[in-house]
This record gives structure tokens, C-alpha cells and sequence, in this order.
């Protein structure tokens, strides 16, 4: 075997987007510094009285915006978020109570929060396959759910595994041609076994008139085998704005979608996703279901096994109770904490790299990873690159004339990135969202330590999502919640800032 057979394939290039502005000042507060430089020249064309009354309110109102955390939010974002919590406890929007004692129409149990404005439809696409659409009628958009059973990365050769990689790129390279597509998001979701599919395969199977011996190892091996066993679980959702305007009638944008469904399924069946198939609408309420109330899966696999389905609707999906604090989310029978993407690993890593995070994690009793995929289209993302590579270029030439390590090296990764786009790879923003269930809240910590320990496995740094735990939480189910189209700013606005 040659020595070049043996290299393991390694990624990466991957680069935080540069904020225009001056310094740390965004490019509203560089326009701000700008602004109020002239305004306080003219002042002191009067006097120097004027000049200071003017100057000195501007500086303490732009100060903010030049203090920032490690993860890029200024005095300003933070003071926001922390006020908006303390509107939100104040009007009692932290805690939420659903069902026929309730406030709630119809007294039905509702998803809360970002989910309450959502209505489930379903439609059926080329091949007759029924298949769910959550339309989300506040913010005009529509999701689909696709479910695959990744082909594991044991046993399997590193040419394989770069094989599905590139396939992968290229797949998510595709969804910035896709009309109206506003963002993506891949769920894999881990939870003990609870042995219900064993048992239903298996127990009624059992020959009565086999020897006692045989039955005995075959029921214990049932009862058995869930405790060193998970349930794992992938999801793809892909979020739409209608094309035609938002006034389109639901019913024509399912049929769009309708037709779009197969060949994504393709897509995400050559980049290694195993078997795919869309989730119809009584499935994507049953994970829902089972995520807000963790104690209940083993009852919906019962049924689903032995009826062949819950006839749960979306409607009734949601928890009985919940109550959000700054960092916790008590929802049923489960306490979950989430945690937020801040720096991405630097450098080049293995394909692997996410493999701690994925696995199952002994003293949880369900995890979910969320991967948010922003497609870029070509043509912004050909300005994109081009700035960045004269950015990189400018910042490795100044400074007396000295070309530091790290800025050689964003010039390599620049360069590469402008070549590798104009060869027709696509642009993708990206984040990481994680969020944790345990059965008690005395167990959080715990979960917290294992976050820690997981993240420097990964070379990824995370912080809990603090007084949003509860958008945190929905943003991490596969429902389509893109966080950058629930902000009160525009995304342009917020990256501005």
C-alpha cells in the first residue's frame, strides 16, 4: 500500500464574514463617527462651547458600538436582548399554559412561541408520496421535512468519504439556485433506544413451541439490548418563500414544492444520506410531540407500530406547560438548555470532526444538533469573495511592510475561496445550534459539563443561549425556524451593526 493511500482527507477554508465599518465601529458607526466629526467641525465654527455640547453626547451614544464580545455583539445588541427579557417576564410571556383548561382557541395544545403562528398543510409530490408543509403565515414562508439514514463513516474508505463530502458541497452549492429558498437547516437528533421497535419485531415472532432456553435469551436480549443502545435521527428542512409575492395562494405553493421534492431527495441520497424520504405532516407533530414531552416516545412508537400511525395533527403537538427562565426551558415531562454557535474550528479539520457532538451522551434524555445553512446567490457571492481578497490582500501588505503568519494565511484562504467561486462553487453562511434535554433541572450542569467537554473535542466555541432559551429551543426543532428571519431589523440592518 502506497503512503498516499493512507492520508486522511482534511476541510476547511471556512471564514467569519467581514463587517464593513471602520475597526470594531459596523458600518452604521463608522458612518455615525463620520457624521458627527463633521457636525461637531461646524459647531466649532461658533464655538468651542458648541463643539463639546454636541460632540460629547455623540461620543457616549457611538462608545457602545466599538465594544464588543468575542462572538461579535456590541453594548447595544446586549442591552436589547436583556430589556426584551424583562418585557417579555414582566407581561408573563415566559410561561405558557395550553389544553382544555387554558386560555388558548379551542383549547387544543398548540406549539408556543415562534411555532403558535404556524399551520401544518400536506401535498403530494411526483411519485405520490404524501409530504408536509408547515407554512409560517407571519413570515410568508413555507418548509418541507425531509428524512434520510446517513451511511455510517465506519468501515468505510477515506476516498468514499471525501466522495460523499464533495457531493454534499455540491448539493448545498445547488440550493442557491433554488427559487425563493431562504434558508436550510440539518437536525440530527440522539436519544436512548427505548426498545419499542425491538420488542415489536421480535416478542410477536417468539415460536410458542420453542424451547424455554431460546425464549429466554431472546426476551432478555429485548430487554436488554436498549440500555447500551440510541435512537438516531436525521432531518432536512428547507424553508420557502413563495414565489409570486406572498399574497400566493397556499395551495399553489405546495404544488411547487410538489414537484421539487424528488430531486432533492436525489441530491441528498448521491451525498451519502442513505435512504430519503419526505416526513408527512402526522410525523413532523409526532417529533415535535416528542420533544416537547421526552416520556412519550416510547407510547408514539407503540402506536405508530401497531396502527400504523398517531393521527396526530400539529395542532395538538405542542407541550401541556412550559416555562422559560435566563438559562433553561422547562417544557412536560423534560428540561432542556441551549447553546450557540460563537467561533467556528480554525483550520483545517477531519471529516470526523463533529463525530463527539453527534454521538449519543450517556445522562441525557434527548439531543439535538442543528446545522443553519444561509445559501448565498452567485452573484453576491461573487462580491463577497472579491472584497474579501482585497481585504486580506490590504491587511497582509500594511503594517511595516511585515506580512504577519495569520495574514498570510487569510490571504491563501481568500485567494482560494475567489478561485474555487468563479469554478462554480457556491456560498454558504453557516451556524451551529445545540440543545440539550435532561428529566431534572438539578441536572443541567451536568449537561453543561458535557457541553464543554464536546466542544473542545470539536475546536468550537459555544455559549448558552441566555433569556431565549425558548426561541433557542424551536429553532433547533426540524420546523424551518431561521433566526435571522425572526428578527425585529433586517439581516442587512443587523449585520451593518
Amino acid at each position: 500500500m502506497s503512503a498516499d493511500a493512507t492520508i486522511e482527507p482534511t476541510y476547511g477554508n471556512w471564514r467569519r464574514p467581514r463587517r464593513a465599518g471602520l475597526g470594531p465601529f459596523g458600518l452604521v458607526g463608522t458612518v455615525g463617527v463620520f457624521g458627527g466629526l463633521v457636525v461637531v467641525l461646524l459647531a466649532s465654527m461658533a464655538s468651542l462651547q458648541a463643539a463639546l455640547v454636541l460632540g460629547v453626547p455623540m461620543m457616549l451614544t457611538l462608545a457602545p458600538l466599538a465594544v464588543r464580545t468575542p462572538d461579535g455583539r456590541n453594548l447595544y445588541q446586549m442591552a436589547a436582548l436583556r430589556i426584551g427579557w424583562s418585557q417579555r417576564k414582566s407581561r408573563k410571556e415566559h410561561l405558557y399554559v395550553s389544553g382544555p383548561l387554558s386560555a388558548r382557541p379551542e383549547g387544543r395544545f398548540r406549539p408556543p412561541g415562534l411555532l403558535s403562528g404556524v399551520v401544518a398543510r400536506e401535498g403530494r409530490d411526483a411519485y405520490d408520496r404524501p409530504f408536509g408543509v408547515l407554512h409560517h403565515k407571519s413570515r410568508h414562508l413555507y418548509t418541507i421535512v425531509l428524512r434520510c439514514e446517513p451511511d455510517g463513516g465506519s468501515l468505510v474508505d477515506p476516498d468514499q468519504v471525501d466522495t460523499w463530502v464533495a457531493l454534499w458541497g455540491e448539493w448545498l452549492s445547488r440550493l442557491a439556485h433554488e427559487p425563493g429558498l431562504r434558508g436550510a437547516s440539518v437536525v440530527v437528533e440522539t436519544a436512548p433506544d427505548p426498545g419499542t421497535r425491538l420488542a415489536t419485531e421480535v416478542l410477536p415472532r417468539l415460536d410458542e413451541f420453542a424451547p424455554p432456553a431460546a425464549r429466554a435469551v431472546m426476551e432478555e436480549v429485548v430487554e436488554d439490548y436498549p440500555s447500551a443502545s440510541s435512537d438516531m435521527k436525521s432531518y432536512i428542512t428547507l424553508t420557502y418563500a413563495p414565489v409570486g409575492g406572498p399574497r400566493r395562494d397556499p395551495e399553489d405553493v405546495v404544488t411547487d414544492l410538489a414537484v421539487r421534492v424528488p430531486s432533492l431527495l436525489t441530491g441528498l441520497i448521491s451525498a451519502g444520506g442513505g435512504m430519503a424520504e419526505p416526513l408527512t405532516a402526522e410525523e413532523i407533530a409526532e417529533v415535535v410531540r416528542v420533544a416537547y414531552d421526552p416520556a412519550c416516545a416510547g407510547e408514539v412508537l407503540s402506536v405508530r407500530a401497531e396502527h400504523g400511525g398517531t393521527g396526530l395533527e400539529w395542532e395538538d403537538s405542542g407541550p401541556v406547560a412550559a416555562v422559560e427562565s435566563v438559562d433553561a426551558y422547562q417544557h412536560d415531562s423534560g428540561v432542556s438548555r441551549s447553546w450557540l454557535l460563537t467561533l467556528a474550528p480554525r483550520g483545517t479539520v477531519r471529516s470526523s470532526v463533529l463525530r463527539t457532538m453527534l454521538d449519543a451522551s450517556a445522562g441525557t434524555r434527548r439531543k439535538r444538533v442543528a446545522l443553519l445553512y444561509r445559501p448565498i446567490d452567485p452573484a453576491t457571492s461573487a462580491r463577497i469573495v472579491e472584497s474579501d481578497r482585497r481585504t486580506a490582500q490590504f491587511m497582509a501588505t500594511s503594517g511595516r511592510g511585515m506580512i504577519q503568519a495569520r495574514a498570510a494565511a487569510e490571504v491563501r484562504a481568500a485567494e482560494q475561496a475567489a478561485s474555487e467561486e468563479a469554478t462554480g462553487a457556491g456560498l454558504v453562511e453557516f451556524s451551529l445550534m445545540l440543545t440539550i434535554t435532561v428529566d431534572r433541572r438539578d441536572q443541567l450542569d451536568d449537561a453543561s459539563v458535557l457541553v464543554r467537554n464536546m466542544t473542545g473535542a470539536t475546536r468550537i466555541a459555544m455559549r448558552p443561549a441566555n433569556r431565549m432559551q425558548a426561541a433557542a429551543f424551536s429553532c433547533t426543532l426540524p420546523t424551518g425556524i431561521l433566526p435571522w428571519e425572526q428578527t425585529m431589523l433586517p439581516h442587512e440592518l443587523q449585520e451593518a451593526m
